[in-house]
Protein backbone atom coordinates (compact mmCIF):
# COMPACT_ATOMS: atom_id res chain seq x y z
CA UNK A 1 0.00 0.00 0.00
CA UNK A 2 1.06 3.17 -0.92
CA UNK A 3 1.91 5.57 2.44
CA UNK A 4 2.88 9.04 2.39
CA UNK A 5 6.01 10.65 3.84
CA UNK A 6 8.23 13.59 4.65
CA UNK A 7 10.54 11.91 1.74
CA UNK A 8 10.91 13.41 -2.07
CA UNK A 9 10.00 10.93 -4.54
CA UNK A 10 11.95 8.82 -7.99
CA UNK A 11 9.64 8.64 -10.51
CA UNK A 12 10.43 7.13 -14.17
CA UNK A 13 8.44 8.07 -17.11
CA UNK A 14 9.05 4.94 -19.69
CA UNK A 15 8.45 7.10 -22.80
CA UNK A 16 7.62 10.75 -23.75
CA UNK A 17 4.35 9.71 -24.83
CA UNK A 18 3.18 8.82 -21.32
CA UNK A 19 4.86 12.48 -19.62
CA UNK A 20 1.51 13.74 -19.51
CA UNK A 21 0.80 11.65 -16.66
CA UNK A 22 3.44 12.93 -14.57
CA UNK A 23 3.89 16.63 -12.92
CA UNK A 24 6.95 18.32 -13.54
CA UNK A 25 6.35 21.72 -12.24
CA UNK A 26 8.55 20.57 -8.78
CA UNK A 27 10.45 18.25 -10.01
CA UNK A 28 13.68 17.69 -11.57
CA UNK A 29 13.82 16.30 -14.70
CA UNK A 30 16.32 13.75 -15.85
CA UNK A 31 16.31 12.72 -19.50
CA UNK A 32 17.56 10.20 -20.82
CA UNK A 33 18.73 8.47 -24.07
CA UNK A 34 21.78 6.33 -23.57
CA UNK A 35 22.15 5.35 -27.20
CA UNK A 36 23.41 8.17 -27.38
CA UNK A 37 21.91 12.00 -27.32
CA UNK A 38 22.83 11.96 -23.68
CA UNK A 39 26.12 10.59 -24.01
CA UNK A 40 27.04 12.46 -26.38
CA UNK A 41 25.86 15.38 -25.28
CA UNK A 42 27.97 15.13 -21.39
CA UNK A 43 30.61 13.98 -23.70
CA UNK A 44 30.76 17.50 -25.45
CA UNK A 45 30.56 18.93 -22.34
CA UNK A 46 33.60 17.24 -21.07
CA UNK A 47 35.66 18.15 -23.87
CA UNK A 48 34.83 21.93 -23.58
CA UNK A 49 31.63 22.88 -25.69
CA UNK A 50 30.38 26.24 -24.12
CA UNK A 51 26.53 25.31 -24.76
CA UNK A 52 23.85 22.56 -26.75
CA UNK A 53 20.64 23.84 -27.97
CA UNK A 54 18.57 20.98 -28.55
CA UNK A 55 16.20 21.64 -31.37
CA UNK A 56 14.16 19.56 -33.23
CA UNK A 57 14.61 20.79 -37.32
CA UNK A 58 17.25 20.96 -39.38
CA UNK A 59 16.08 23.90 -40.94
CA UNK A 60 16.15 25.43 -36.84
CA UNK A 61 19.65 23.82 -36.69
CA UNK A 62 20.82 26.11 -39.81
CA UNK A 63 19.41 28.96 -38.09
CA UNK A 64 21.83 28.47 -35.12
CA UNK A 65 24.43 27.31 -37.84
CA UNK A 66 24.27 31.26 -39.82
CA UNK A 67 24.73 32.64 -36.64
CA UNK A 68 27.99 30.26 -35.97
CA UNK A 69 27.21 27.66 -33.83
CA UNK A 70 28.23 24.42 -34.84
CA UNK A 71 25.53 21.63 -35.85
CA UNK A 72 25.24 18.23 -34.82
CA UNK A 73 22.25 15.88 -36.41
CA UNK A 74 20.79 12.28 -36.18
CA UNK A 75 18.06 10.82 -38.05
CA UNK A 76 17.53 6.95 -37.34
CA UNK A 77 21.05 6.86 -36.30
CA UNK A 78 22.88 8.02 -38.86
CA UNK A 79 24.30 11.33 -39.35
CA UNK A 80 22.63 13.89 -41.34
CA UNK A 81 24.56 15.47 -44.46
CA UNK A 82 25.57 19.55 -44.16
CA UNK A 83 26.07 19.02 -40.36
CA UNK A 84 29.10 19.14 -38.26
CA UNK A 85 28.72 16.47 -36.06
CA UNK A 86 26.47 13.46 -35.83
CA UNK A 87 25.29 11.61 -32.73
CA UNK A 88 28.80 9.56 -31.69
CA UNK A 89 30.39 10.59 -28.58
CA UNK A 90 33.15 10.25 -30.37
CA UNK A 91 32.51 12.66 -32.60
CA UNK A 92 32.28 15.25 -30.09
CA UNK A 93 36.14 14.48 -28.58
CA UNK A 94 37.12 16.52 -30.98
CA UNK A 95 39.61 19.74 -29.91
CA UNK A 96 37.29 21.54 -32.73
CA UNK A 97 34.50 21.84 -30.15
CA UNK A 98 35.93 23.52 -26.80
CA UNK A 99 34.21 27.03 -26.09
CA UNK A 100 31.88 26.54 -29.11
CA UNK A 101 28.19 26.25 -28.88
CA UNK A 102 26.56 23.47 -30.71
CA UNK A 103 22.74 23.28 -32.23
CA UNK A 104 21.88 19.42 -31.84
CA UNK A 105 18.80 17.77 -33.21
CA UNK A 106 17.98 13.92 -32.80
CA UNK A 107 15.45 11.65 -33.65
CA UNK A 108 14.43 11.00 -29.84
CA UNK A 109 16.36 12.83 -27.32
CA UNK A 110 16.54 16.34 -27.91
CA UNK A 111 12.02 15.68 -28.51
CA UNK A 112 12.37 14.30 -25.03
CA UNK A 113 14.71 17.40 -23.74
CA UNK A 114 12.22 19.72 -25.38
CA UNK A 115 8.95 17.85 -23.76
CA UNK A 116 10.25 18.60 -20.02
CA UNK A 117 11.00 22.10 -20.43
CA UNK A 118 8.16 22.79 -18.01
CA UNK A 119 9.92 20.86 -14.96
CA UNK A 120 11.64 22.83 -12.09
CA UNK A 121 14.80 21.51 -14.03
CA UNK A 122 16.04 19.50 -16.86
CA UNK A 123 18.93 17.51 -16.44
CA UNK A 124 20.82 15.39 -18.96
CA UNK A 125 21.49 11.90 -17.36
CA UNK A 126 23.88 9.10 -19.23
CA UNK A 127 25.93 6.41 -17.70
CA UNK A 128 28.61 8.37 -18.66
CA UNK A 129 27.90 11.06 -15.77
CA UNK A 130 26.09 8.21 -13.52
CA UNK A 131 28.04 9.20 -10.51
CA UNK A 132 28.24 12.51 -10.66
CA UNK A 133 24.59 13.20 -11.77
CA UNK A 134 23.72 11.08 -8.32
CA UNK A 135 25.52 13.21 -5.94
CA UNK A 136 24.19 16.55 -7.78
CA UNK A 137 20.63 15.20 -7.09
CA UNK A 138 20.96 14.49 -3.67
CA UNK A 139 22.50 17.98 -3.27
CA UNK A 140 19.03 19.46 -4.89
CA UNK A 141 16.62 17.85 -2.70
CA UNK A 142 13.84 17.83 -5.57
CA UNK A 143 11.67 14.73 -6.21
CA UNK A 144 13.01 13.51 -9.41
CA UNK A 145 11.49 11.88 -12.94
CA UNK A 146 13.32 9.89 -14.91
CA UNK A 147 12.43 10.61 -18.34
CA UNK A 148 13.32 8.01 -21.10
CA UNK A 149 13.71 8.89 -24.34
CA UNK A 150 12.75 5.47 -25.86
CA UNK A 151 12.58 5.19 -29.67
CA UNK A 152 10.14 7.57 -31.95
CA UNK A 153 7.56 7.40 -28.93
CA UNK A 154 7.64 3.45 -27.47
CA UNK A 155 9.98 2.48 -24.87
CA UNK A 156 13.61 1.49 -25.04
CA UNK A 157 15.43 -1.56 -23.27
CA UNK A 158 18.98 0.74 -22.34
CA UNK A 159 16.93 3.96 -21.31
CA UNK A 160 15.39 2.40 -18.99
CA UNK A 161 18.30 0.42 -17.46
CA UNK A 162 19.25 3.71 -16.88
CA UNK A 163 16.62 5.00 -15.01
CA UNK A 164 16.70 2.01 -13.07
CA UNK A 165 20.32 2.31 -11.97
CA UNK A 166 19.31 6.19 -10.80
CA UNK A 167 16.63 4.41 -8.84
CA UNK A 168 18.63 1.69 -7.32
CA UNK A 169 21.36 4.13 -6.28
CA UNK A 170 18.88 6.34 -4.53
CA UNK A 171 15.87 4.55 -3.16
CA UNK A 172 17.22 4.68 0.26
CA UNK A 173 16.81 8.46 0.50
CA UNK A 174 13.73 8.76 -1.87
CA UNK A 175 10.30 7.74 -2.12
CA UNK A 176 8.34 5.74 -4.87
CA UNK A 177 5.12 7.89 -6.04
CA UNK A 178 2.22 6.61 -6.61
CA UNK A 179 3.49 5.70 -10.25
CA UNK A 180 5.86 3.28 -8.27
CA UNK A 181 5.14 0.38 -11.04
CA UNK A 182 7.43 1.74 -13.97
CA UNK A 183 10.08 2.80 -11.08
CA UNK A 184 10.46 -0.60 -9.94
CA UNK A 185 10.51 -2.54 -13.59
CA UNK A 186 13.05 -0.16 -14.19
CA UNK A 187 15.23 -1.19 -11.12
CA UNK A 188 14.30 -4.99 -11.66
CA UNK A 189 16.14 -4.54 -15.52
CA UNK A 190 18.85 -2.84 -14.50
CA UNK A 191 19.71 -5.54 -11.91
CA UNK A 192 19.18 -7.90 -14.09
CA UNK A 193 21.26 -6.04 -16.79
CA UNK A 194 24.22 -4.86 -14.70
CA UNK A 195 26.80 -6.91 -14.83
CA UNK A 196 26.86 -7.30 -18.56
CA UNK A 197 24.06 -4.64 -19.76
CA UNK A 198 25.95 -5.04 -23.94
CA UNK A 199 25.22 -8.69 -23.54
CA UNK A 200 21.96 -8.07 -22.01
CA UNK A 201 21.06 -5.02 -24.56
CA UNK A 202 21.54 -7.95 -27.73
CA UNK A 203 17.79 -8.20 -28.86
CA UNK A 204 17.27 -4.95 -28.04
CA UNK A 205 15.93 -2.74 -31.09
CA UNK A 206 18.50 0.22 -30.98
CA UNK A 207 21.38 -2.21 -30.55
CA UNK A 208 20.60 -4.03 -33.62
CA UNK A 209 19.88 -0.50 -35.27
CA UNK A 210 23.30 0.54 -34.48
CA UNK A 211 25.44 -2.61 -35.24
CA UNK A 212 23.33 -2.25 -38.52
CA UNK A 213 25.44 0.99 -38.60
CA UNK A 214 28.81 -0.76 -37.47
CA UNK A 215 29.03 1.80 -34.47
CA UNK A 216 29.50 -1.05 -31.90
CA UNK A 217 31.84 0.67 -30.37
CA UNK A 218 29.35 3.28 -29.53
CA UNK A 219 27.06 1.26 -27.33
CA UNK A 220 29.85 -0.01 -25.94
CA UNK A 221 31.11 3.73 -24.47
CA UNK A 222 27.68 4.52 -23.75
CA UNK A 223 26.93 1.74 -21.28
CA UNK A 224 30.45 2.77 -19.44
CA UNK A 225 30.06 4.28 -16.61
CA UNK A 226 31.41 7.59 -15.18
CA UNK A 227 33.45 8.27 -18.01
CA UNK A 228 32.61 12.20 -17.47
CA UNK A 229 32.04 14.71 -14.82
CA UNK A 230 29.58 17.28 -16.07
CA UNK A 231 26.18 18.09 -15.00
CA UNK A 232 24.64 19.40 -17.66
CA UNK A 233 21.30 21.57 -16.89
CA UNK A 234 18.51 23.48 -19.46
CA UNK A 235 19.11 27.15 -18.90
CA UNK A 236 16.45 28.87 -21.09
CA UNK A 237 16.39 27.21 -24.44
CA UNK A 238 20.26 25.80 -24.28
CA UNK A 239 22.40 23.40 -22.06
CA UNK A 240 25.04 24.18 -20.08
CA UNK A 241 27.43 22.54 -17.44
CA UNK A 242 26.73 23.59 -14.13
CA UNK A 243 29.34 21.14 -12.84
CA UNK A 244 32.28 23.41 -14.78
CA UNK A 245 29.98 26.72 -13.01
CA UNK A 246 30.19 25.45 -9.54
CA UNK A 247 33.87 24.48 -9.63
CA UNK A 248 35.00 27.97 -11.81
Amino acid sequence: MYTASNKKTIDVCLSPLLFDHYDPAESIVVVIDILRATSSICVAFEHGANSIVPVLSRDESFTYKAKGYLVGAERNGEMMSGFDLGNSPFSYMDPKIKGRDIALTTTNGTRAINAAKGAFQVVIGSFLNLDVLVQWLREQDRNIICLCSGWKNTVNMEDTIFAGALVYKMKNEYDFSINRDSAITAEYLYLLSKNDMFGFLAESSHRIRLEKLHIEEDIIYCLTPNQTSVIPVLKGDALYNVGVMANA
